[in-house]
């Protein structure tokens, strides 16, 4: 998800958040942040309701922004996972309803 990658940074960017920011946050290094905008480390749900909780967004918005990434594979994907979670009785955060 390499486009999925430069979203995030030009949200952070548009937020005016450093990497550093982001980091401390999410409480990783610098360096492997860098490497999830750099696309160097695969996004997974965890990584990517972090990062959307600190934007202060839905994570389906930050690969709605490309159309590469925010295909209606991606939409479709999500809205399994969100089925899988609610039928096996594990909570949803609120900001990924």
């Amino acid at each position: 998800m390499k486009i999925c990658g430069q979203s995030i940074r030009k949200i952070r960017r548009e937020r005016d958040l450093t990497q550093e920011y982001m980091a401390f946050e999410m409480g990783i290094s610098q360096k492997a942040y860098s490497d999830i905008e750099n696309s160097k480390v695969k996004i997974n749900l965890e990584i990517l309701t972090k990062i959307s909780d600190i934007l202060d967004i839905k994570p389906s918005d930050i690969c709605s922004i490309s159309h590469k990434c925010g295909t209606d594979d991606f939409e479709e994907k999500y809205k399994q996972l969100l089925e899988y979670m609610k039928k096996n009785n594990i909570e949803v955060p609120e900001n990924l309803k």
